[in-house]
């Protein structure tokens, strides 16, 4: 298991269930290994793979992904600067952020 989907699997454990409440999305990670979260019922789960139909893609380099997830590297900036690209829901992308917290990502 990479790196980044390590990562990946500890933001399931890091899902605030509150802030989730009623959201039902899949975010599709495409890294150096492309996994997907699925939020469902207040509950998260890792996939490895391509997801058939992710509601947001997130393209970037590993070690910027696991940076913009801790909060040490502003999304908007990254979007700008073109470490980040984004396909699909731009407004769950946007939410990311407040559905995992990310105190629990640090070490």
């Amino acid at each position: 298991m990479s790196d980044v989907v390590s990562f990946l699997q500890k933001m399931t454990q890091a899902l605030d269930p509150g802030a989730a409440a009623g959201t039902n999305a899949v975010l599709q990670f495409n890294t150096s290994k492309p996994a997907y979260i699925t939020i469902k019922d207040a509950k998260a789960t890792l996939t490895e793979g391509s997801a058939a139909g992710p509601d947001v893609t997130l393209i970037m380099a590993d070690d910027d992904l696991i940076a913009l997830l801790k909060g040490e590297l502003n999304g908007m900036q990254a979007f700008m600067t073109g470490k980040l690209q984004l396909e699909g829901d731009m407004m769950l992308a946007q939410r990311l952020g407040t559905l995992f917290d990310s105190s629990k990502l640090t070490g």
